[in-house]
């Protein structure tokens, strides 16, 4: 746990990076850059603060799916889901035992406990828990799950469930292509259920769907079909996706109000994947393309759960291929969730002209040519440095536990609550958000 009077800051920092190209010159010239970044990082901020600087309500945690942590892929009644079916047949890299967390969960909560994790959220795999997709429950799935929780809780560490990461149960893909057809809803509802009723009574915090956006975008586009899903119309189909898990989500968290939260008394919500935009330049055109892409990554998913409805950018753009709520889902939708979840991994650049080092746009109508602006993923001074697509992504990983003031306030009080404001104005949704 993190100790009250614990001053000190003990770093241990973990880079993770990839690079396309380049050779042993780049990497010793990248090396000597990560050492000065951690020299100036170590050395830069000192004093800590305590857990009592932070409201009581706030959480410290960590979260994984189901997926990549638990591993067991054929155990105990267990089906495949289609990141199975997915992995196994892209380059043979798969989950079949990833963390083991299946076997190994005791051993993980008790390192939680040890590092002072106030909250773990996780998902349920489906195809674990109701290993056809609807029906007979697994009894020894309901079992592992209840003892995780059951674990967590007695080491008063808060279990936050997210029910889908993604993983949806093949064969439903292949009985009637998953998420594209509206047979999805009824099924994720039974789902739904099954868990509100098995775990709901040691369950505060539900998640339906993590980062709604990405997975329509991303799984529905042209260049990836997850699942041996055969090749569709995927201009149409990643905003069907969309469509179809909005109105999921509204089905599941409007069960939840009605038939557990009074007695459980939960809460529920949606969580979405959330770059931070900002205009490449000063001119009008990368400002207007700022906010398109603010409608089709942030509108797309907020703007119903508000205000039961599509932004106007997306309505104009998409035309006949964006689905139309029925007065009937439009109200569904709107109000439903209690909380929305934003999960930011960095701010990017916006421009309404092409530039180096973007998501490649494509002469058909995917989504980011529809969105019509570019994203810029990489400071100038690593791509002048390198002058090769890469990401580096830096974790600061404290082993006392205790947090140094300067940098994680600037974090969390700073930047990531400005990046929420933003947000929050862009929606106009006097909502809470849970940052992940």
């Amino acid at each position: 746990m993190v100790q009250e009077n614990d001053r000190t800051g003990l770093f241990n920092y973990l880079f993770i990076w990839t690079q396309t190209g380049g050779g042993k010159s780049k990497m010793k010239h990248f090396n000597l850059l990560s050492i000065i970044l951690v020299i100036v990082l170590a050395t830069s901020y000192i004093d800590a603060f305590t857990r009592n600087d932070f409201p009581e309500d706030f959480l410290f945690g960590a979260g994984t799916s189901a997926y990549q942590w638990e591993g067991a892929a054929n155990e105990d009644g267990r089906t495949p889901s289609v990141w199975d079916t997915t992995s196994h047949c892209y380059n043979g890299s798969n989950g079949d035992i990833a963390c083991d967390g299946y076997h190994k969960y005791k051993e993980d909560v008790k390192l939680m406990a040890e590092m002072g994790l106030e909250s773990f959220r996780f998902s349920i795999s489906w195809s674990r828990l109701i290993p056809n997709g609807r029906g007979r429950i697994n009894p020894k799935g309901l079992l592992f799950y209840k003892n995780l929780i059951k674990e967590l809780r007695s080491h008063g560490i808060e279990p936050h469930v997210t029910l889908y990461h993604y993983d949806l149960p093949q064969s439903l893909e292949d009985e009637y292509g998953g998420w594209i057809n509206h047979k999805i809803i009824e099924d994720f509802t039974a789902f739904a259920d099954v868990c509100f009723r098995e775990f709901g009574e040691d369950v505060k915090l539900w998640t339906t769907i993590n980062e709604a956006t990405i997975f329509a975008f991303a799984f529905y586009g042209k260049d990836v079909r997850y699942g041996n899903c055969t090749t569709g119309n995927y201009c149409m189909e990643t905003y069907i996706a969309g469509h179809n898990m909005l109105l999921a989500h509204a089905s599941a968290s409007n069960l939840y109000k009605l038939k557990y939260k009074s007695k459980q008394r939960g809460s529920i919500g949606l969580s979405i994947f959330a770059l931070g935009l900002t205009p490449y330049t000063n001119s009008k055109d990368d400002e207007i393309a700022t906010q398109r892409a603010k409608a089709f990554l942030y509108g797309w998913m907020l703007k119903p759960l508000v205000f039961g409805d599509y932004p106007d950018e997306m309505k104009r753009t998409l035309g006949s291929r964006l689905p139309v709520f029925s007065e009937e889902e439009s109200e569904q939708v709107k109000g439903s969730s209690d909380f929305v979840g934003i999960i930011h991994y960095t701010t990017v650049y916006v421009t309404n002209q092409p530039a180096p080092y973007i998501f490649p746009s494509s002469t058909n109508k995917d989504f980011f040519t529809d969105m019509g602006a570019y994203i810029i993923c990489m400071p100038s001074l690593f791509s002048s440095l390198f002058n090769r697509f890469f990401f580096l992504k830096l974790s600061l990983i404290y082993k006392s536990s205790s947090l140094d003031s300067h940098w994680e306030l600037f974090i969390i009080r700073g930047k990531v609550l400005q990046f929420c404001r933003n947000i929050l104005t862009y929606v106009l949704m006097p909502k809470p958000f849970v940052l992940f």
